[in-house]
């Protein structure tokens, strides 16, 4: 009874086989079906390497949405370096809901040398190559993010020579936290003094001969500090070609969540355009020496993610991949053979047709001449 009962369900289990065998008595090989069988491999196995390189790269998400975060302080990163002694100069913020948000309380003013040791020039040179390669490849930015933490630090390197120049500038390095509105951050002669209606600098003291706002900014962001991030102002120079000369610089910042499989941070991106004139009133030109950085932030925020392919996903492209091209090879060689068969045909067709034979009356005939048999003349 149990050998009757499987040998039911071994029949069964041939009836419902997909894949039926072909004895090898009936296959016949053949040159060309071989010939096509490597292509077919050597194509299979080519499609599944480059498939497997897309399967271990990532990409990077974007999503938008409204920024609903309102309380929170904004962080602002400042590294900039201005022509001036720093008793001469003072920085501070000022925005739309205050007066005065932040003074130098948490800035440091740092006397330094304006020009660059020949070590720091090349720095210089690199950021400002890869600057201008950001602005004309905008892909190369997700690389960015995902080599973030993981690529060396971008800030200036320190002097490798002892240059026995006394300072003739001075870098105001360090970071500020304001309301999340729009503001200014400037840099202008005399420090700052904070007052009921308003704000005022000490540059009474100070001549118009000591103008000097050629300015360096090594590095300037918002939000959360991240190694390795390069912002649009990295490595920016500006050399002043006037005493009284306003640099005026527009900034929209949005704010950015990027979460890669390296990092999850809050930072924020920001776009920027630039502006620089001499305050001459005679001319009609008005406004105060310094440099000048005005922001906004904006009202949507961006949310980055680094995705990779699923392996389920992987698996059926590759089956995909070796399913099509057998497909594709096997009617390919179909249709090959019978192009060539017929080809074939046509010429073994020629090649048992008649010749034409002479006629005693000179016409010709298409037959071919009797048989006969010499032993009946």
């Amino acid at each position: 009874m149990r050998r009757l009962n499987r040998k039911k369900t071994l029949n069964l289990m041939k009836e419902l086989d997909a894949f039926p065998k072909v004895p090898e008595s009936y296959v016949e090989t053949s040159a060309s079906g071989g010939t096509v069988s490597l292509i077919a491999f050597t194509t299979i196995a080519f499609l599944t390497v480059m498939e497997f390189m897309v399967y271990r790269d990532t990409w990077m998400k974007y999503e938008y949405e409204v920024d609903k975060d309102f309380t929170s302080k904004l962080r602002i990163n400042i590294d900039i370096t201005v022509a001036m002694r720093c008793q001469y100069v003072g920085a501070d913020v000022l925005d739309l809901a205050e007066t005065m948000v932040a003074s130098a309380d948490g800035l440091i003013y740092e006397p330094v040398i304006f020009d660059l040791s020949p070590q720091q020039k090349e720095w210089q040179r690199m950021l400002q190559l890869i600057q201008s390669r950001l602005q004309e490849e905008h892909s190369l930015q997700d690389v960015i993010f995902k080599s973030a933490f993981k690529s060396a630090s971008t800030a200036l390197p320190p002097r490798e020579d002892n240059s026995l120049q006394s300072p003739d500038a001075c870098r105001i390095h360090g970071h500020l936290y304001v309301n999340k509105v729009a503001g200014n951050f400037h840099i202008t002669v005399g420090k700052a003094i904070p007052h009921p209606r308003g704000h005022a600098h000490l540059a009474a003291l100070v001549s118009h001969e000591s103008y000097n706002f050629s300015h360096r900014i090594d590095h300037l962001s918002f939000g959360e500090l991240i190694p390795g991030i390069i912002n649009p102002l990295d490595g920016t120079e500006k050399i002043a070609s006037d005493h009284n000369q306003m640099f005026q610089y527009f900034i929209t910042v949005v704010p950015t969540k990027l979460h890669t499989y390296k990092i999850s941070a809050e930072t924020h991106q920001f776009s920027v355009t630039e502006r620089e004139r001499v305050i001459n009133h005679a001319a009609g030109s008005h406004g105060v020496s310094g440099i000048f950085m005005k922001y906004d932030i904006s009202s949507l925020m961006v949310t980055v993610t680094e995705e990779h392919m699923p392996f389920w996903q992987f698996l059926v492209r590759l089956c995909g991949i070796i399913g099509g091209i057998f497909s594709t090879t096997g009617i390919l060689h179909g249709f090959g053979r019978f192009v060539a068969e017929i080809i074939f045909c046509r010429f073994r067709l020629g090649s048992y047709r008649s010749t034409s034979v002479p006629l005693p009356d000179g016409d010709t005939s298409n037959h071919l001449p009797p048989i006969t048999d010499n032993s009946t003349h």
